[in-house]
């Protein structure tokens, strides 16, 4: 290839671009970076020149992938070399020989993915740790758009990931929103994720390091001491209590841990884990028990007998160095940090190969592969069953456990609405800086944090939305781009109001000044405040949309700001003519 199409124009004598591949050597670590372009410029056929004769599809396929293979080689060893397998060079693949006609003497061989681990995502992660603290109210047909258990965990009022504990037991706190905000406990999302828009879960682009294993390791203290003690491992004795007035809180304590008061009513699950530490000594079976039980909530599978005698002889070591109390905690932990409670591999290790050398994935994995493309807790008890009993082997058994659970409104498929949030990005309006004066010049309420707040309250009500349109199952994409629909909060009015010209607004403002003077003359002074107050928070710049509509919800973060915190009250409106249309322009 190199001599038919390269060395004319790069060889030893006046190289094009002081480029001389007579020069260059075979690939290795200290040219990769030249050969890397060559490999870039081949692809998109920039080389050769369009002037020049061009080489045929197949013989430019076949040295664009030695290139591949070689770089892959000699870098193995010197942090590897991935970037073919990067989304973003899509377009290094010719159209015609994907899309076209196969040129004659070509024949694909039959479709196969490459042995691989996923790690799970951040929204996965705090979701299944979710699981193990949080209890989530079963799915009520009645009312569909409430936050069910088997949701992906919603982001809080500041489009932050995070996991809360003990929200459902706090009866009183002191102090605003922030200082609720500060106050309560919680923690964020650890894992490193693409912010970039688009498709975002591939295989290779994702790993654990160092700094993330010891944030999982912190995170998995305070959850098993939440799952052992539930919010007496976030506050003090006297906080727990059903009656508030009994906590005496000394001080200006706002924003600090024991500014909270909880409940007495066990409001998170009941498992092993407390059972083990609600009793004094402790027994194998019991011990045995727990890392069973936080094994498969962790990884979703149970654990094999190595893994489970492994797991127990850690825990049993770190009890007799440290302690029932602390040294359970820390052996436990360790459980966290298992492959399969950060990835889920597809390796195929068993089963037979076929004629092409391919192997299918079979029983877990190919049970938590089918899980995992629409959901992000355990297998339900219908999938674990036909997985132990051997009947996810086939693609009959992938039919059946897909159309199941797509037929079943209980079970929730988190990842379909991922898959629109990904493909539209309208989850990432509350992450878009805006300008102050510009959102106070078009009528915005700027006070505080209430446009983000309003931006992160629509990307629920979309998520709503795009629920109700699959739900219909007509015309999908055309409704997403064109309906005329719209779930809306009260604040909605504003955004898909009317802005008045300048001379509209100069009269607006004229009318206030006028209704000012009539209030100080016919009113008494305390009624003089309201109607001041009330014509202050009339908004002279828009004219607010007359939103209505049946009621709906939509899924919102636990509560994340005291009185602030987003609410999942929604409505189903039709949004006025000549408004903005589809998911593409609003949020």
């Amino acid at each position: 290839f190199l001599q038919s199409h390269c060395i004319q124009c790069h060889g030893k004598k006046d190289p094009e671009g002081n480029l001389s591949l007579e020069d260059l050597g075979s690939v290795d670590e200290v040219n990769s970076g030249i050969w890397r372009s060559i490999w870039a410029q081949v692809s998109l056929k920039e080389m050769p020149p369009r002037s020049v004769d061009q080489p045929a599809v197949v013989q430019r396929l076949f040295f664009s992938d030695w290139i591949v293979g070689e770089l892959t080689r000699v870098m193995r060893d010197k942090g590897g070399f991935t970037a073919h397998l990067d989304p973003n060079k899509a377009n290094f693949v010719d159209h015609d020989l994907l899309f076209g006609p196969l040129p004659d003497g070509i024949q694909l061989q039959p479709a196969s993915s490459p042995a691989r681990l996923w790690r799970v995502t951040p929204l996965e992660h705090i979701t299944r740790l979710n699981e193990l603290i949080n209890l989530e109210p079963e799915f009520d047909p009645e009312n569909p758009g409430l936050r069910t258990r088997g949701d992906a965990v919603p982001t809080n009022h500041g489009g932050e990931l995070k996991l809360y504990f003990g929200t459902d037991n706090i009866i009183h706190w002191l102090g605003g929103t922030v200082a609720y905000a500060t106050a309560v406990k919680s923690i964020p999302a650890v894992f490193a994720w693409a912010r970039n828009h688009g498709l975002k879960n591939y295989p290779h682009l994702y790993s654990v390091n160092s700094a993330e294993a010891t944030q999982v390791l912190d995170l998995a203290d305070d959850v098993i001491r939440y799952m052992a003690y539930g919010p007496l491992s976030i506050a003090n004795p006297e906080q727990i209590t059903d009656d508030p007035t009994t906590y005496k809180m000394v001080g200006d304590i706002r924003g600090l841990p024991t500014s909270i008061v909880y409940s007495t009513k066990v409001l998170h699950p009941l498992t092993p884990i407390h059972d083990l530490m609600k009793e004094e000594g402790f027994e194998d079976e019991r011990l045995r028990a727990a890392v069973d039980f936080l094994f498969e909530a962790l990884t979703f599978r149970p654990p094999s007998p190595p893994e489970s005698d492994s797991y127990l002889a850690i825990v049993k070591q770190s009890i007799q160095q440290l302690g029932k109390k602390d040294g359970a905690v820390l052996g436990l932990s360790s459980i966290f940090l298992d492959r399969d409670a950060l990835f889920r591999p597809e390796l195929a290790t068993k089963g037979k190969r076929d004629q092409s050398g391919r192997v299918m994935l079979q029983d877990w994995e190919l049970g938590l592969a089918v899980n995992h493309a629409l959901r992000y807790i355990k297998p339900d008890e219908t999938l674990r069953q036909a997985i132990v009993e051997g009947r996810m082997r086939t693609r009959e058994d992938v039919q059946r456990e897909v159309q199941r659970m797509l037929a079943d409104p209980r079970i929730r498929k988190p990842r379909i609405l991922q898959f629109f949030r990904d493909y539209f990005d309208y989850d990432r309006c509350g992450y878009v800086c805006k300008d102050t004066k510009a959102l106070t010049d078009a009528g915005a309420n700027t006070k505080g944090m209430s446009h983000y707040r309003a931006m992160f309250n629509a990307t629920a009500s979309t998520d709503r939305l795009i629920e109700l349109i699959l739900e219909e199952d007509k015309d999908v994409l055309r409704q997403l781009l064109t309906t005329n629909k719209a779930v809306v909060t009260v604040a909605d009015k504003l955004y898909f109001g009317e802005r008045l010209s300048s001379e509209e607004v100069k009269a607006a403002a004229r009318i206030r000044q006028e209704l000012k003077k009539q209030d100080k003359s016919e009113t008494t002074e305390t009624d003089g405040k309201e109607k001041k107050a009330k014509a202050e928070e009339k908004n002279l710049l828009v004219v607010e949309a007359n939103l209505s509509g049946p009621k709906t919800f939509a899924r919102v973060s636990r509560r994340s700001y005291g009185n602030g915190s987003l609410a999942p009250d929604r409505i189903l409106s039709t949004v006025p003519e000549g408004q903005r249309l589809g998911v593409l322009t609003h949020p």
